[in-house]
């Protein structure tokens, strides 16, 4: 009997998807070595074991912070438990600092010696929703610039302020304006003021390297900058860099009233995420603050924290 069950759990700890094993009450009464292994590399350990822990509650205080992915984890596990479902399963995403991630969890029930048990797994399906997300990113991308356009920077930032505000870390958002990019395209011609408008896009974009981080055009020569989990000073030290290397290219427009290369305005602002507000505060703020660069003689940065 003991080489048996050590078997199936042999089995169980060599597949690829996080097991948990939990009873009627929602404890767990056992997790399979993927998953304690995603528990370490996670910081969502819970001390020696694992075993005891209610699920369901852990899904509860995770509903509780404004997590809906655990406040349908939970309504489905407790659908199973009271024989309203008879199976359930959803996607979801599980971002780390460094990575996107998706996963698909699946609920199923078993007996054993007249006690029901319900098992959970977690699959991994990135690769799919990498493939998927691109596909769909092509009705998202600005067509000349091939970063996000408006419609994806709208969406995007208020997927960004409903995570910082779950996880309580302020949102960051800078707002760029093109320094007289009129007397440049009136000067030079409409194919170069495009190709400059691809260079910035392509500055833009190499400091937006964080899946909570977007590089995008919000309309004409404006861009934006959305910096998750990001504080002022550091989306300061972004713009300052974005506004060097723009310098660096050294770009004519012999016409500006300010100089002889094309410059930059930038407006950053720095909210942290509560009922009472939105993401549209956040943009009104970013907008006053470019404003107010633009008025101070631009080519230059204008912050505030609200």
């Amino acid at each position: 009997m003991e080489s048996a069950l050590q078997f199936y759990k042999l089995i169980l700890d060599s597949t690829s998807e996080h097991i948990v094993v939990i009873d009627e009450q929602g404890d767990i009464q056992f997790v399979n070595k993927q998953w304690s292994n995603f528990g370490l590399h996670n910081e969502c350990t819970v001390g020696q074991s694992w075993k005891g822990v209610n699920y369901i509650s852990e899904c509860d205080k995770a509903a509780a912070m404004g997590d809906e992915f655990g406040a349908q984890a939970a309504m489905g596990i407790r659908g199973l438990i009271n024989q309203t479902l008879p199976s359930f399963y959803f996607e979801y995403p599980c971002h780390s600092p460094l990575e996107k991630r998706w996963f698909m969890m699946h609920v199923t029930q078993f007996e054993l010696d007249g006690d029901r048990f319900f098992i959970i797994s977690h699959q991994n399906i990135t690769e799919r929703k990498q493939v998927e997300e691109a596909i769909a990113n092509l009705a998202m991308a600005d067509g000349l610039t091939n970063i996000a356009n408006r419609r994806m920077f709208d969406q995007f930032l208020n997927l960004e302020w409903r995570r910082c505000k779950r996880l309580e870390k302020p949102i960051c958002l800078a707002i760029i304006d093109l320094d007289f990019f009129k007397e440049l395209n009136d000067e030079y011609g409409h194919q170069k003021g495009d190709e400059c408008l691809k260079l910035v896009a392509n500055l833009l974009n190499g400091l937006a390297h964080r899946p909570g981080d977007l590089a995008a055009r919000y309309g004409g020569e404006e861009f934006a900058l959305v910096l998750g989990d990001t504080q002022l000073e550091n989306a300061c030290t972004f713009a300052q860099s974005f506004l060097d290397q723009l310098a660096e290219l050294d770009i004519e427009n012999i016409n500006a009233p300010t100089g002889t290369k094309l410059s930059a305005s930038i407006g950053i602002a720095e909210l942290m995420p509560i009922d009472y507000e939105s993401e549209q505060d956040l943009i009104k703020r970013a907008d006053k603050l470019l404003y107010k660069a633009k008025t101070n003689g631009r080519n230059r940065i204008e912050l505030d924290r609200g």
